[in-house]
């Protein structure tokens, strides 16, 4: 005996509407998500370079010592170099001109100032924290919040520092 069945078939009123708004709020967060990570990224990527400038800044500035320094047992020229900060002004030329010692220095630290005013609000100082013994720094507004300075400390929480120490 076969029994007949009657269904009735009902029709969905709206749901696959409400299906595909929160398809959509799913992926309005996701792309959230990845402009933010866009953002980060892109910000890492700015202080990576800066950082990169600062460390070939005061590389360039420790060449520019050893250059200078002659004679590695009487560090006279060497010692000369401290106190450099680059917030204050320098103006020699030794490209056309003959110099001594204690003018290349000057002019070291004018090139130098030329070098590090390229970096966001950079400052570089040159520190002598021992005998025969030099702390270059250079500093540079970065929102890293990165600091290694131990001498010659950022002006602000937003400066990041890249120090190198040299002996003759």
């Amino acid at each position: 005996m076969l029994l007949k069945t009657n269904h009735k078939i009902k029709k969905q009123a709206g749901l696959g509407m409400i299906e595909a708004l929160i398809a959509l709020l799913v992926i309005s967060i996701g792309l959230l998500g990845i402009a933010a990570l866009q953002i980060t990224s892109m910000q890492n990527t700015s202080s990576a370079h800066w950082h990169s400038q600062a460390v070939w800044y005061s590389y360039e500035i420790t060449d520019r010592i050893r250059a200078n320094t002659i004679d590695p047992t009487n560090p006279v020229n060497f010692n000369l170099y401290s106190g450099i900060d680059t917030d204050t002004d320098y103006d020699m030329d030794c490209q056309t001109n003959a110099c001594t010692a204690a003018q290349m220095v000057t002019a070291d630290a004018q090139d130098w100032d030329d070098l590090v005013s390229l970096l966001p609000s950079g400052r570089g100082i040159i520190s002598s924290p021992g005998a025969n013994t030099l702390q270059v720094s250079v500093m540079w507004r970065d929102n890293s919040a990165e600091s290694n300075c131990t001498n010659g400390e950022p002006v602000g929480s937003d400066f990041s520092c890249y120090t190198v120490t040299i002996t003759p």
